[in-house]
């Protein structure tokens, strides 16, 4: 491990809609509040600019993604997600992140984990949080290097770069954790779905809102806010999550029908700030909530692609569902983002004195 001393090697990445310092294992202390506590030097937390560190300021650019070699046969690497709380002395590993996620096939052949194999090289990802699964992307190679120009430009970012497709199989788990396709929480009919990502969907008619209004508009409602967190507080315990008080799942993804032709329109609390796209693995969950016949989000599908529209434009999902009714399962799901290196070299954490005491949420 490179002694924090002098400096942490640190590849700083966009993967999807999200920013990230990108770490191998071997980099960071091996015991996890160590780790953790580094990593608030790191980001700059708790500061809500985090102008001391690598963090944006924002829950979606301050994001941690840990690799190091697989010890799976099914693998080649293994990937540990941890997000930063900005404005909070807390990390935590409770969810994967899917925008994260897509640098992580990048990073694994940059700092030689993988070898290139032609235009294309297959690295497969076995996800550490918070359940054990395999993903498998697709990263565009020549040269013996990645590839990180393109030109397609994904909904939620203004530039073009690198398209990497993302694969994830299926299994026999039910996407539906509580047991049943609509539950009433804190007085509102909401379906909770797990398919990647804990997220509760909720109508938008049925909270008085259109399901248009601007991530601004929806942060600044205080009313709307208490009674999302009165539905996630309750929500917690059902999904089998326990006490979310503190957590960054499950996520709010409040749906309406969809205006531009797709299958139905989002806002998605992550869970305290309103997201202004979709995540990755939320956008599978909501679209295996929004198919499934039966929950409160399948009335109001619209269009026939399964296309996720959101407040910066869409984000296409492949996936196919197995079983009906709350045994639904996910057969398969394919995304496609994109991803840019932006910086590799050695970042400084502060002292290690100047960290206010630390809570870290474990799984």
């Amino acid at each position: 491990m490179t002694s924090a001393d002098d400096g942490v090697r640190c590849l700083l990445m966009r993967g999807g809609t999200s920013k990230g310092a990108y770490f191998l294992a071997a980099d960071l202390p091996a015991d996890p509040a160590e780790r953790d506590d580094l990593l608030l030097r790191i980001m700059g937390s708790p500061d809500p600019r985090q102008v001391d560190g690598l963090g944006g300021g924002h829950p979606l650019t301050s994001k941690v993604a840990v690799v190091s070699p697989s010890s799976s046969p099914d693998a080649d690497v293994d990937h540990l997600f941890l997000q930063v709380v900005p404005d909070q002395p807390v990390v935590t590993d409770r969810q994967p992140c899917g925008n994260i996620l897509a640098g992580v096939g990048p990073f694994a052949v940059e700092r030689g984990l993988v070898p290139v194999a032609g235009d294309v090289t297959t690295v497969r990802i076995r996800m550490l949080n918070p359940v054990v699964q395999v993903a498998v992307a697709d990263v565009p190679t020549t040269g013996g290097a990645v590839r990180y120009d393109g030109d397609e430009v994904m909904a939620g970012t203004p530039f073009p770069a690198a398209t990497i497709t993302i694969s994830f199989p299926g299994g026999d788990r039910p996407v539906f954790p509580t047991g049943r396709l609509v539950d009433t929480l804190a007085g509102v009919d909401v379906t909770c779905v797990d398919a990647g990502m804990p997220v509760v969907l909720l109508r938008a008619a049925d909270l008085g809102l259109e399901g248009t209004e601007s991530p601004a508009a929806l942060e600044a409602d205080t009313a709307l806010r208490t009674r999302l967190e009165a539905v996630r507080a309750e929500a917690g315990p059902a999904m089998g999550l326990g006490d979310v008080s503190g957590t960054t799942v499950p996520k709010l993804t409040i749906v309406s029908p969809a205006r531009h032709g797709g299958l139905v329109t989002t806002r998605t609390f992550v869970p305290h700030r309103v997201h202004d796209a979709i995540g990755v693995l939320g956008a599978v969950s909501v679209a295996a909530g929004v198919l499934a016949e039966g929950t409160v989000a399948h009335g109001i599908v619209e269009g026939a692609t399964h296309r996720i529209e959101h407040p910066t434009g869409s984000f296409d999902v492949g996936i196919e569902l197995a079983g009906s009714g709350p045994a639904t399962t996910v057969r398969r799901s394919t995304v496609v983002r994109t991803a840019r290196k932006l910086f590799d070299g050695v970042t400084w954490p502060r002292p290690a004195a100047a960290t206010p005491t630390q809570r870290r949420t474990t799984t």
